[in-house]
């Protein structure tokens, strides 16, 4: 992994405006104060409960919602200033590659209409080229060209995932999001999916954030992986460190959750159960918003609240229990 720069998120925030009760305006904090760098050619994965906002965090990185707040980088460059030429060529840059194929590609077109779609809005080709072009990109992932005159209903989950990559990669992109994209897959079919998505990223040289539930495909995937809860980065980690030794109380009951095929494995092993309902994400929240439900909770951690910072060996998380306790506000016990 090439250690430059790729993206540079920098408190990012973005709320989302609902109405509630008695028609009262709220703001949904789906993310809230994200601070992040991707690394280029790295694969970076991101963890969390539905409704932490990892899909949210990697569609405002990719520019399909607008941020609310904070900055983002690319390649050293405030992507708020691009206009024109140039924010269409960051957003050609950046594609996505979402969770259900079967919602995501258009049921009355063919797949050379689909695959052929976004090649058409940035870089008209002549009718033969558009065509060897789509054939070579279906042919990176595993399909042939007689796949061109059907329609999506007549593919398996796992062959249109494969067309809705192709999708994604026909305009050559140098960034991936992949948003939950085997979620809606059987295991051993979403295996086939992982590995082609490593095979195309060493082929391309992409660099990718992969948002996913499925923990073990994450691991397999990612270089590093950031945890999110309610909206915040609670942690940041080398991939098998976070695994072995997650530092974080939330890291810990999140990887808890994973099942034991060994039932003797499962009864020896210490699991981290979690009680209560995490907060409303459209309440304001000054302090940690784990603390409710942390068992290492003090005080003070509901009132202050925890950045990411440097545990070593190239680790980060927002925790006093282990970056060390602040000083413990008068008006406390």
């Amino acid at each position: 992994m090439a250690e430059a720069p790729f993206i540079e998120v920098r408190n990012l925030k973005k709320y989302f405006p609902v109405r509630g009760s008695f028609g009262r305006k709220k703001l949904v904090r789906a993310v809230d104060d994200v601070t992040l760098t991707i690394y280029q050619g790295e694969t970076l994965g991101v963890i969390g409960e539905s409704g932490s906002g990892k899909s949210t965090l990697g569609r405002t990185i990719t520019r399909l919602y607008e941020p609310t707040g904070g900055t983002i980088l690319f390649k050293g460059q405030d992507t708020a200033k691009f206009e024109g030429k140039a924010l269409a060529g960051y957003k050609r840059s950046m594609q996505i590659v979402f969770q259900d194929p079967y919602s995501s590609l258009n049921p009355a077109m063919n797949v050379l209409q689909l695959v052929a779609e976004p090649l058409d809005l940035v870089e008209p080709l002549p009718k033969e080229e558009r065509r060897a072009r789509v054939v070579d990109m279906l042919r990176q992932v595993g399909l042939d060209e007689d796949t061109l005159e059907k329609y999506p209903h007549e593919f398996s989950g796992g062959q249109l995932q494969r067309v809705g990559i192709a999708r994604a990669l026909i305009v050559r992109p140098e960034f991936i999001l992949c948003d939950e994209p085997i979620s809606a897959l059987d295991v051993s079919i979403g295996a086939q999916v992982i590995n082609l998505l490593q095979d195309l990223q060493a082929s391309m040289g992409l660099t990718t954030l992969f948002v996913a539930h499925d923990l073990s495909m994450v691991r397999h995937i990612s270089n590093r992986i950031g945890v999110m809860y309610l909206g915040r980065l609670v942690e940041l980690s080398p991939a098998d460190d976070l695994y072995t030794h997650p530092q974080h109380p939330y890291s810990q009951a999140l990887l808890s959750a994973i099942p034991i095929a060994d039932p003797r494995k499962a009864q020896q092993q210490q699991r981290l159960r979690l009680s209560g309902d995490p907060p409303s994400p459209m309440q304001l929240i000054p302090g940690c918003a784990f603390a409710s439900r942390c068992p290492l909770a003090r005080p003070v951690c509901s009132q202050v609240r925890p950045v990411l910072q440097d545990s070593g060996n190239g680790r980060q998380v927002a925790c006093f229990a282990v970056t060390g306790w602040p000083d413990e506000p008068e008006h406390l016990d």
